[in-house]
């Protein structure tokens, strides 16, 4: 993935949880924008890690002087961690949304993380 195509992704998640989250109270809107920006970097690397994996594969081969091993990618473990810090910031700006709409967001985010594993 390019520079330039993961700028795109960014800004397009990062739009994306503007409108999910535009029935937040203005003042409330500044206290989240970290938040929504780190959410967005987050999906942005998560998608790049996830075409990293894709072409070179979950594990590949370690050699260290004769032995030679198969090892979990790099790349997964940093994708499984990022997968988790998403989720936690998703999360945590879910409970600055109204109760319904929280509950129907939440399960949106439920079915993410699930495809995601």
């Amino acid at each position: 993935m390019t520079r330039e195509e993961k700028e795109k992704l960014y800004r397009k998640e990062f739009q994306k949880l503007n409108k999910f989250f535009k029935n937040i109270p203005k003042e409330q809107q500044q206290l989240i924008e970290g938040l929504k920006q780190q959410a967005a970097f987050l999906y942005a690397t998560m998608m790049e890690l996830q075409e990293r994996i894709n072409n070179e594969g979950p594990v590949e081969l370690f050699v260290q002087g004769k032995q030679k091993l198969l090892r979990e990618h790099p790349a997964t473990k940093v994708y499984n961690e990022m997968v988790q810090r998403y989720a936690a910031i998703i999360k945590q700006l879910l409970t600055m949304l109204p109760k319904e709409e929280a509950k129907e967001k939440e399960d949106a985010l439920l079915a993410f993380i699930k495809k995601a594993k």
